[in-house]
């Protein structure tokens, strides 16, 4: 059974940091593209971020430009989402996913996790 856990979630203030891991059971994510998304009420998933973990190129939506970072491990069974700077508006539900076709941040993937809620609060 192919799976995805996303863990890492939480209440931050502004300004503040969250790490966010995404962690595949079932298979190793060698040829696969991982992307991170996010969820706010009454709004469309965004895609944020993505990793094809073949060659570690990454992508960021200018959204999270700069503030944002995807990484991986080097046993290739979890990535990461390096969270700093964060502002109230980054309050979401975060989903990591994952396919052998890197769909960039369009939400086609074929494997998602359950998601994980961060919110940015003082």
């Amino acid at each position: 059974q192919l799976q995805l856990v996303e863990s890492g979630g939480g209440l931050v203030q502004p300004g503040g940091s969250l790490r966010l891991s995404c962690a595949a059971s079932g298979f190793t994510l060698d040829y696969y593209t991982i992307a991170w998304f996010r969820q706010a009420p009454g709004k469309e998933r965004e895609g944020l971020s993505c990793i094809r973990a073949s060659d570690g190129n990454t992508y960021y939506a200018d959204s999270v430009k700069g503030r944002f970072t995807i990484s991986g491990d080097n046993a290739k069974t979890t990535v990461y989402l390096q969270m700093n700077s964060l502002k109230p508006e980054d309050t979401a539900v975060y989903y990591c996913a994952a396919a052998p076709i890197n769909y960039g941040l369009r939400p086609l993937y074929d494997y998602w996790g359950q998601g994980t809620q961060v919110t940015v609060s003082s």
